[in-house]
């Protein structure tokens, strides 16, 4: 392996263009899996109520529609069918990356917009679960705080609203910190999380070329536009924590495979430690975390900076009067006496899995089934050596959290947007797959039609 100041060097992959079969077979069975948790879920829903969902595997409602963003989603779909491979294997690094942006931003803008303004972007984090509802709350934010856990629990005074009684206060503090600077209200609310949201596609390419090399990067790049979690990045508040999740991840694999590891380690410290405090379940970003520093070729020299950056956000937030453990224990509480008390387990626990598949669409089930080959043909050796299985290694990391989510009984029904953070990893299993450009009608057919047919809560 060769090593330069600004990347990995790896050997260009062999994609295997067999397995065709394998694939619509894997896709097939992800299918029913979405069938029968619709099927099932709907008959526990009309007897029982108890899913707590107007669409079950996912929160929203059957109301097929059109809007003014349904003309710009056609466009941005076959403009990234049409010429998305083209453009990804011809444009320059840096110019690629700004593309990829641009295209998400646009694909993910013309989505919230088939909705409306109102009802798909400046409304969307107001209503009452969300954050905006909270913002004068925060007039002494020291104050405030200090006194976060007396309002966590249902029953309590002023208790909090579900959305922020869900997450440490970080999240809530962005909205805050937004209104602060004159950007108040709903709509920046919303132009923010989908602006800054789709920046993860750009901190998953780096990751990708940095730890697998530019190739397969490349063949991923397409993917990561017209990708169906989209729908859910704009314009949710967990498109924002993915974003933050994701350039953690980017600036962790630039420290450990670049020679000057202080500012990229320290800043991947600064992220994940603020990550911890917008969502009390990227704590399990730690996994993929693990899994770029297995992959690095500096594994431990940048360890020292990224620990410092990550004190810094908790030091704050301790100093501040907030106890993030006890806040912790105390939404464990609150989970239980709301909906999470109610909703089973025992169909949760796959039908989460259904949600999953529409968030990724039928190209990444399709790369996760030749990705879940790939280590019993490459061999124990080749895997930390060789593109493919380092970039399965990667993704392979994401889907273990994202399991260990599943399995922990905290992540019933929603999860369409609480995972994005860990969905968004699993996308460049997609560079594993011949003929690109099938699959990518796929991921945009998927993504049209949910949100043409499905109202969804986010």
């Amino acid at each position: 392996m060769k090593r330069t100041s600004d990347r990995t060097d790896l050997r260009a992959p062999a994609v295997r263009p067999g397995g065709a079969k394998a694939d619509a077979c894997a896709v097939a069975a992800a299918a029913l899996l979405v069938l029968a948790a619709a099927l099932i879920g709907t008959h526990l829903q009309n007897r029982y109520g108890t899913l707590r969902v107007g669409w079950p595997p996912l929160v929203g409602q059957w109301m097929p529609h059109l809007g003014p963003g349904t003309p710009a989603a056609l466009a941005v779909a076959v403009a990234v069918v049409a010429y998305g491979r083209g453009v990804a294997a011809r444009l320059p690094w840096r110019p690629l990356l700004l593309a990829v942006w641009g295209g998400a931003l646009a694909w993910t803008w013309s989505l919230a917009l088939v909705d409306g303004w109102q009802r798909g972007v400046a409304g969307r984090l107001t209503t009452r679960h969300e954050y905006l509802q909270v913002i004068d709350r925060f007039q002494d934010i020291p104050a405030t705080l200090r006194d976060f856990h007396a309002h966590i629990l249902i029953g309590a005074p002023d208790n909090w609203p579900a959305h922020v009684a869900g997450h440490p206060p970080g999240a809530t503090l962005t909205f805050v910190l937004l209104d602060r600077i004159g950007l108040g209200g709903g709509a920046w609310a919303g132009a923010f999380v989908v602006t800054a949201g789709t920046t993860a596609a750009v901190a998953v390419l780096v990751t990708v070329r940095r730890l697998a090399g530019e190739d397969l990067a490349r063949r991923a790049a397409p993917f990561l536009v017209p990708a169906p979690a989209a729908v859910w990045t704009g314009t949710s508040a967990d498109g924002w924590f993915a974003a933050v999740a994701a350039w953690a991840l980017a600036l962790l694999a630039l420290a450990v495979t670049g020679r000057r590891p202080a500012w990229t380690g320290f800043g991947a410290g600064l992220l994940f430690g603020l990550t911890v405090y917008l969502s009390y379940g990227l704590t399990l970003i730690a996994v993929t975390a693990a899994a770029v520093l297995l992959l690095g070729v500096r594994r431990l020299r940048p360890l020292p900076y990224a620990a410092a950056g990550f004190l810094v956000v908790p030091v704050v937030f301790a100093a501040l009067g907030f106890d993030w453990w006890e806040a912790y224990r105390l939404l464990v509480t609150r989970y239980y006496q709301g909906a999470g008390g109610v909703r089973p387990y025992g169909y949760w626990v796959w039908a989460n899995l259904a949600c999953t598949v529409l968030v990724v669409g039928p190209a990444t089930v399709a790369g996760l089934r030749r990705g879940g080959a790939e280590p019993v043909r490459s061999g124990r050796a080749a895997l930390l050596r060789d593109p493919v299985p380092r970039l399965v290694l990667l993704v392979g990391s994401a889907l273990l959290a994202l399991l260990v989510a599943d399995l922990s009984g905290m992540s019933k029904a929603e999860t369409e947007r609480i995972w994005l953070p860990f969905a968004l990893w699993l996308l460049p299993a997609c560079a594993l797959l011949p003929g690109p450009r099938g699959w990518l009608a796929g991921q945009a057919a998927l993504a049209l039609l949910l949100n043409h047919l499905v109202l969804t809560g986010w």
